[in-house]
């Protein structure tokens, strides 16, 4: 173990741990249950990390990842709510680095991001990160330096509650979703800027075009197959990086190395599912086993029960489950199903079940980028900012005749309500937004003072992405006065699916008539997709304001907000 915690104090940890359980005031820790593929766990309030390269084999070939403390995810971090917590992270890279507390309530000074927050962690050097820990929940953290993220810089994080929670289990495990590639993340990166539908290996092909003419005629098909190529779009484009590259990992093991998550009859499991990959938005079932969502990004929501749930990168949702059988398969495919993470739930290690075959690849229709009832003639071409109508979205003039900005949503919608592409009418109960309800009431309760409008932006061919047209280098801070009440509404203007996450402060999502429904840090933004939230600007400094799709944060999708007295 690589934390400075005592032995005395681990032992002492885990008899408190035991007797506080025994009065069922505080549960069994999760350092006392040990699984095959569990990552390390670090308990207490005193740590040492550090991140270095270490070599690894994911796919059968040798590489070299970025990893905390040796280990893909790096070691599970455990500790308690008001607690305050000191990590030394030692830099042994030739590069700076850096690690974010992901949804984590701290001084601007802690929070991990280069150029906004501190320095970086310099080759050789050391940062102490201190902080008091005013939460509970499943959280992650990660490097914020450069691609670090994507070779490995990951680790799953869990701040267990000083009160009682709302629920039940015996045991719980962290499921960590990630994507892996053998190739260098900076080099991935550069192919994706010269040739941005590389990895989409989903082109529609001539098969294709005769089964939709067969379908739909021969003007409809020829009409639809002109828009698109005008647009120099694709609808099999629903990720930029693909299972071409990537290999999709449960808490760092490959499918076929199969982690198991090993139970005894009879027991509750909480499983805590964490997506901490680079690019990939994961859809997650366990065939035979229904799930009972009961915290979203580490919050309490109102009990729900589900078959199946997407999870975009950088959320986490918490689900009980209770198995009876000897073995689950516990199933995420990518959103573009060209691959899956997998793993088990068994009553005893070695055992597996049958493993789901891909669901069928969706296509994005016009509708889904809202862009319904648009013909292919008035698509080429159109002065978007002619176009508020009434009924027709709006849009900054800062995206007119603008050479980052290949296309622009005219008829938006919430879309709380929809599971997302490849999930409507799947024969499953999928988890929706309009579905996550907080236990706890509006926490600031007064209505916003102003109303700030950013609209997510890019150009698919170009690789190129923004907010309102404006690629951060470009784009002035947001500024928010401290105490204020403010509401941000998001437009999609993509055809891509973005995570937008808000540093340091929560993001309160409102419902189609701007009544608060859950409290979270990362919003789930589809194509298409109109969506607000408040937030309340408690926390000074100055902030990252991001899409946490890794490339397209790089490439341009980030803000900085401060705020200020």
């Amino acid at each position: 173990m690589h934390s400075t915690t005592s032995r005395r104090t681990f032992v002492k940890g885990l008899a408190a741990g035991g007797l506080l359980g025994g009065l069922g005031l505080w549960r069994t820790p999760v350092w006392a249950i040990t699984s095959p593929g569990e990552p390390q766990v670090l308990a207490g309030t005193d740590f040492d990390l550090f991140i270095g390269e270490t070599p690894v084999n994911i796919t059968g070939n040798p590489r070299t990842a970025i990893t905390i403390n040796g280990g893909i995810p790096g070691p599970l971090l455990r500790w308690r709510e008001g607690d305050t917590v000191t990590l030394r992270v030692k830099n042994r890279l030739k590069e700076n680095t850096s690690i974010h507390w992901h949804g984590i309530l701290l001084p601007a000074n802690m929070d991990g991001v280069p150029g906004l927050s501190f320095h970086g962690i310099e080759p050789g050097g050391v940062y102490v990160y201190t902080f008091q820990l005013r939460q509970n929940g499943t959280y992650w953290y990660h490097s914020h330096s450069g691609l670090q993220e994507q070779s490995g810089v990951y680790g799953p994080l869990v701040i267990d509650a000083k009160e009682p929670e709302p629920f039940q289990y015996d045991r719980d495990y962290v499921v960590m979703l990630t994507d892996w590639t053998d190739e260098d993340a900076a080099s991935l990166m550069n192919t994706l800027k010269k040739q941005s539908d590389y990895y989409n290996y989903n082109k529609r092909t001539v098969g294709d075009f005769i089964h939709d003419v067969s379908e739909k005629g021969w003007a409809s098909t020829v009409a639809d197959r002109k828009m698109w190529a005008e647009m120099k779009m694709n609808p099999t484009d629903l990720a930029d990086v693909s299972g071409a590259t990537y290999t999709y990992l449960m808490n760092g093991q490959a499918p076929d190395s199969n982690w198991t998550g090993v139970f005894r009859p009879g027991e509750k499991l909480r499983l805590r599912f964490i997506n901490g990959s680079a690019m990939t938005y994961f859809d997650v079932r366990i065939p035979g086993l229904k799930m009972t969502v009961v915290a979203a990004d580490g919050l309490h929501v109102k009990p729900v029960s589900v078959d199946e749930f997407r999870i975009a990168v950088a959320e986490t949702f918490d689900v009980i489950v209770e198995p009876t059988e000897a073995a689950y398969t516990l199933f995420a495919q990518s959103m573009d199903r060209t691959g899956f993470a997998r793993g088990t739930l068994a009553a005893k290690a070695g055992l597996s079940a049958p493993v789901p075959p891909l669901d069928p690849r969706p296509l994005v229709t016009m509708d889904d980028m809202g862009m319904g009832g648009m013909d292919h003639g008035s698509m080429a071409g159109m002065d978007h900012s002619a176009m508020a109508m009434p009924g027709m979205q709006s849009h900054p003039e800062t995206e007119k005749d603008n050479p980052l900005v290949d296309m622009q949503a005219m008829t938006t919608a919430p879309k709380l309500d929809d599971p997302g592409l490849g999930l409507r009418n799947n024969g499953r109960r999928v988890l929706t937004y309009s579905d996550l309800r907080s236990t706890f009431e509006d926490p600031d309760g007064r209505d916003p003072s102003r109303t700030i409008e950013l609209h997510l932006t890019g150009h698919m061919e170009k690789f190129a992405w923004s907010f309102n047209g404006v690629k951060f280098s470009d784009a002035e801070p947001l500024r928010l006065k401290y105490g204020e009440r403010v509401r941000v509404v998001l437009v999609n203007d993509t055809m891509m699916t973005h995570p937008i996450h808000l540093h340091g402060m929560w993001s309160d999502l409102e419902d189609e008539n701007g009544q608060f429904m859950v409290r979270k840090h990362t919003i789930d933004m589809p194509p298409g997709s109109r969506r607000s939230y408040r937030v309340t600007a408690d926390a000074l400094g100055r902030w990252a304001y991001h899409c946490h799709l890794l490339y397209h944060m790089e490439m341009g999708m980030f803000r900085e907000v401060r705020v200020e007295e």
